[in-house]
């Protein structure tokens, strides 16, 4: 016990944790991103009422699009999203989800239409390809901060699956990312959501194709009402 923390500290000197943004040395209580970096560096997302800027239409049953930050291409959250969904940093996600969940508890509309219902948070299913070739959801590990916070449980991966292996959206135009996603995603068990607000969580929200289409199979598997959170709005 004495030999494991001796070798822990010795190697805390010789190669301390630091913030993956900014790259200064974490606190004890600090985990992948340091506490001033989440609250200061990036752009807080403007909200108005059920949308974030940019006046975005929600399609029927969608009755919040949230995002904590604005996306900063080419910028520090664009790397750290980069860090997270490619280099296996799922720590990055538990931190921003952490964040994500704090801004949703501070969003009347969020708590009001979570109170005394069955609420779940449901993160964007990856295929099972893309899944076993990366290691991981990093939507998932992005839900299970929001979780720890808000006390929302995460529903369970086989509930709703991703049946179509998407090429990335990247580059394509709004019309071209709805044929590219539509009928990617099934309902397996709609007993699990039927009646039950869900909140789709995910990186980044920056046409809605995904989310929407998401939104539309669980909408019509019964569930009550749709929200979407994201760490960044494009």
């Amino acid at each position: 016990m004495l030999l494991t923390k001796f070798k822990e500290g010795v190697l805390e000197v010789l190669f301390p944790k630091v913030c993956t943004v900014c790259g200064l040395k974490l606190s004890t209580n600090e985990n992948f991103v340091c506490n001033p970096c989440l609250n200061e560096k990036f752009e807080e997302a403007c909200r108005t009422g059920k949308q974030t800027s940019g006046d975005i239409l929600l399609p029927e049953g969608i009755h919040l699009q949230h995002a904590l930050w604005n996306f900063d291409k080419g910028g520090h959250l664009q790397e750290l999203l980069h860090q997270l969904k490619y280099n296996r940093l799922i720590g990055v996600g538990e931190d921003v989800g952490r964040q994500l969940g704090k801004s949703l508890l501070g969003n009347p509309l969020f708590v009001n239409k979570i109170k005394n219902k069955k609420a779940l948070l449901l993160p964007v299913p990856l295929h099972k390809k893309k899944r076993r070739m990366r290691g991981y959801n990093q939507a998932f590990h992005i839900a299970k901060g929001v979780a720890e916070v808000t006390n929302l449980h995460i529903i369970k991966q086989e509930t709703v699956i991703r049946t179509k292996n998407t090429s990335t959206q990247t580059g394509f135009t709004l019309e071209k990312r709805r044929k590219n996603i539509a009928g990617a995603f099934q309902v397996q068990k709609p007993e699990a959501i039927k009646d039950a607000v869900c909140i789709v969580v995910d990186d980044v929200f920056t046409t809605g194709a995904t989310t929407f289409e998401l939104a539309s199979k669980l909408k019509e598997a019964g569930c009550r009402e749709i929200m979407i959170a994201t760490v960044a709005q494009a």
